[in-house]
Formats: structure tokens, C-alpha cells, sequence
């Protein structure tokens, strides 16, 4: 154990003497302390929410990678990596006159995981998974009333993933309809963008083979970045020859 879980007071209680699980998050706190405060990592010292920016989206892209690669080591390294932007953005945040720090985040995300869930903390019964869904959506909607049912799907996601989560979010709200036969609407589409390639027509057809993975239950983001990193592997294998 390091001086500095030493000092933030981190403990391994329990049975056997095994670690509580999440004691070793105190001692991250602790280093990432470590590293802002007088004395130490310049480099860390000069960041900030702007230039910490690009690394959370690279960690969180290095760690969707590991679960495509079905790669557990890999996983466990990246998911500590996307930990370190947290615990770095909530440093920084609480060096600001008016912030917040990692503990504001965890309490936090502890309040709205008990709120959200009142078939496990208070007395809600539920037949299934259709039921939670529906009952996270209405306190959703209590807790931030007024809100367009489109706040809080962010821009920044990739096209597809981006037209499946608008989807997703309009067919739940009831004021987006998927189509009655969406393989129908793909060909339909497709006729449309052989007989005019223009950009409303491919658009149209890409809307609509959305439409069509989510109604097959598969993500379109994931299934075509499967199909690119196969079209990359044999590109690669050509190149080789």
C-alpha cells in the first residue's frame, strides 16, 4: 500500500483479511490528489476540463475495443483508465470556488440509481425489464420536467448510434412511430437512392436500415463497425499477398 492510501485512510477489512470492495478507489482519490497538489505532476497541474476532453472519449473508444476483442485484461485496464478521467475531471472541478468533488459525483449517482430503481429500494412491483423501462422513463420525466424528449442524447455520438438513440427515445415517448414493415421501407428507400443518389435519398435509406436493426434487436453502430473491421482485416490480408 502506498503512502498515500496510508494517509487518505483506506483499509482492508473484511473476511481473510480481503480489501472492502472499493477501499482501493480511496487510494486512487488519494493519488489523483497526490498528483494536482503542490509538489506534484506539473503536466497534471496544468490540466483542464477543456484538455481533458479528448482522453475521456479515447478512453472510452480503448475500452469499447477490449469488449469487441472479448479481451478481460484488456477491459479491466481500460475501464482504469476511463476511472482516471473521472477522478481527474472531479479534481479539477473541486479546485473551482463553487465546485464539486468526487464524492458530490458518487453521492450523486447513488441518490438517482436509488430513485430510479424503487422495484428493488421501496415497494414498486414489476412483471419485467418492459416495466423498469417504463418506470425509469416517468421518474425521468418528474425529475426534469419540461425537457424535450430529445435532452440528454448526446450530439457527439457516431451518426448511426446517434439515429438509434433518437429512435429509441421517440418510439418510448410515443411521438416516433417505426415503420409497420421496416424491410419494406429499406427497399423502398433503396429504389429511391438507385434512381437518385442524392444526399436526402441515402439519408432516407440509411433511416430506414436503422429502423430495421432496431427492429431486429441489433445495434447498427456495433453491426456496421463489425462489418469495417472485417473489410479492414481483408484488406490487410491483400496486402500481404
Amino acid at each position: 500500500m502506498t503512502s498515500a492510501a496510508k494517509d487518505s485512510g483506506s483499509s482492508s477489512g473484511g473476511p481473510a483479511g480481503k480489501a472492502v470492495p472499493g477501499s482501493a478507489l480511496l487510494e486512487a482519490v488519494a493519488v489523483m490528489d497526490r498528483l494536482r497538489s503542490p509538489g506534484g505532476c506539473p503536466w497534471d497541474a496544468e490540466q483542464t476540463h477543456r484538455s481533458l476532453a479528448p482522453y475521456l472519449l479515447e478512453e472510452a473508444y480503448e475500452a469499447y475495443q477490449a469488449l469487441e476483442d472479448d479481451d478481460s485484461d484488456a477491459l479491466r485496464d481500460e475501464l482504469g483508465d476511463v476511472l482516471l478521467q473521472v477522478l481527474f475531471h472531479a479534481r479539477v472541478a473541486a479546485e473551482a470556488p463553487d465546485g464539486w468533488d468526487i464524492d458530490d459525483v458518487a453521492a450523486g449517482l447513488v441518490d438517482k440509481l436509488v430513485r430510479r430503481h424503487p422495484h428493488v429500494f421501496a415497494d414498486t412491483a414489476v412483471s419485467g425489464s418492459a416495466d423498469v423501462e417504463a418506470n425509469w422513463d416517468a421518474i425521468k420525466k418528474t425529475e426534469k420536467p419540461g425537457r424535450s424528449i430529445a435532452d440528454g442524447v448526446p450530439l457527439a455520438l457516431p451518426a448511426l448510434a446517434l439515429l438509434a438513440k433518437l429512435q429509441s427515445r421517440g418510439t418510448r415517448a410515443g411521438s416516433w412511430s417505426p415503420p409497420a414493415d421496416p424491410a419494406a421501407e429499406v427497399i423502398s428507400a433503396a429504389r429511391a437512392a438507385a434512381a437518385e443518389p442524392a444526399a436526402d435519398t441515402v439519408a432516407d435509406l440509411l433511416v430506414a436500415t436503422v429502423a430495421l436493426a432496431r427492429g431486429a434487436g441489433l445495434d447498427p453502430e456495433a453491426v456496421l463497425r463489425r462489418r469495417a473491421l472485417e473489410f479492414r482485416d481483408q484488406l490487410t490480408s491483400s496486402d500481404s499477398q
